[in-house]
């Protein structure tokens, strides 16, 4: 059996370039991602904006029974 030292060197020269152009296209990914949506999307708003959700806690059901919130839930989608 022969082992050839050129296709050895072109088979590891053609793995560092993809995970080159993969390091590569990940990191632009990241930027990109970093660019488009902001750091703290649930953060207090600025301005004359208000926070439309206060999370007590506690679940207190507005509807009544289960049988009755599934009920509105199937006949509303909400």
């Amino acid at each position: 059996m022969v082992i050839s030292l050129r296709k050895w060197l072109r088979s590891i020269r053609l793995l560092i370039v993809f995970l080159g152009l993969s390091l590569l296209f990940y990191k632009a990914i990241h930027w990109l991602d970093a660019w488009v949506f902001p750091a703290d999307k649930y953060g207090t708003p600025q301005g004359a904006a208000v926070k439309a959700f206060v999370h007590d806690g506690g679940f207190k059901p507005e509807g009544g029974t289960v049988i009755d919130r599934l009920r509105t839930f199937y006949w509303y989608g909400e």
